[in-house]
């Protein structure tokens, strides 16, 4: 436990902090989940739709420092392949 008043309010913050990081990265979840199933039902428009939504909330979560920028972009980079791989299909 922390005896200085700089301590204590760092632990406060931290608090705060830990609440907001846990919600962006559910929210980031969350629309990376609404592409997977869009992919899944095969329906492209939709998938890319939610890829459009979803990438300014990754590269969000990634200019915050949640998640490091070269995962975010690898992930990016992996759904937009499994997108197009759907439409060399038809």
């Amino acid at each position: 436990m922390a005896i200085t008043k700089s301590g204590k309010k760092r632990i406060r913050r931290n608090a705060r902090r830990q609440v907001l990081n846990k919600s962006r990265v559910s929210e980031m979840r969350g629309s990376i989940r609404k592409i997977d199933e869009a992919v899944k039902a095969g329906d492209e428009k939709a998938a890319q739709a939610a890829l459009k939504a979803a990438q300014p909330k990754m590269a969000r979560t990634a200019q915050k420092g949640i998640i490091s920028k070269k995962t975010i972009s690898r992930k990016i980079s992996r759904l937009s392949a499994r997108i197009k791989k759907m439409g060399a299909k038809k």
